[in-house]
């Protein structure tokens, strides 16, 4: 038998001791501990196409299927990208890294790299989607919000492409992780060679 004590609970002496630091100083390290998927958003028009690392993408409905995107007005390519209709989004897969760390800051997308097939592949929209995307949208802009320095987009998803892919990269704690194993590391494990021979 659980046996409850007879004294009243004093709920606001309960809620001040319990509450925690205030967020000012422990905010920023606290949000280094939130593990976040990575992707690159990809925008533009014509010859002009360009990618963005994010960390803030995450799904928001099923029925419509739409996916929320927060992208920094600081970034230098914000302006094309709230004026892009479409967009797409490239969960990246582990050991994506150097893609990651290209797109952070923002950069455009080579037409001669556009036109590869075994790196982007064009959406009916005509984004360029990473062909070894853990998953891949097609979005339209359906609404969007600025609040405190950073454009809350809501994307319609109007195709998928979700090959799969064995891990996923991860930012946490200030760098970049794997989630889950790659090929070769699945490969080596079972007593395979990379390529899968024995």
């Amino acid at each position: 038998m659980i046996s409850l004590s007879q004294q009243p609970i004093d709920l606001h002496a309960y809620r001040r001791d319990r509450g925690g630091a205030p967020a000012g100083a422990e905010f920023p390290e606290a949000v280094r501990r939130l593990p976040r998927g990575v992707s690159v958003i990809s925008f533009g028009a014509g010859d002009e196409r360009f990618g963005l690392t994010a960390t803030s993408v995450s799904s928001l409905s099923l029925d419509p299927p739409t996916i929320l995107v927060s992208v920094n007005r600081e970034s230098p390519f914000f302006r094309e990208f709230l004026r892009s209709r479409s967009f797409g989004v490239s969960v990246l897969a582990g050991g994506h890294d150097a893609l990651a760390d290209r797109f952070s800051g923002g950069a455009q997308i080579p037409e001669a790299e556009r036109r590869r097939d075994d790196v982007w592949a064009a959406s009916a929209s005509g984004v360029p989607l990473l062909v070894e995307a853990v998953a891949a949208f097609d979005c339209e802009q359906d609404d969007t919000m600025e609040c405190h320095g950073y454009a809350v987009v809501v994307g319609r998803v109007r195709s998928v492409r979700a090959p799969g892919g064995s891990s996923a990269l991860v930012y946490w704690r200030g760098a970049y992780n794997q989630l889950g194993w790659t090929e070769d590391e699945i490969s080596r494990a079972v007593g395979l060679s990379p390529n899968g021979a024995r």
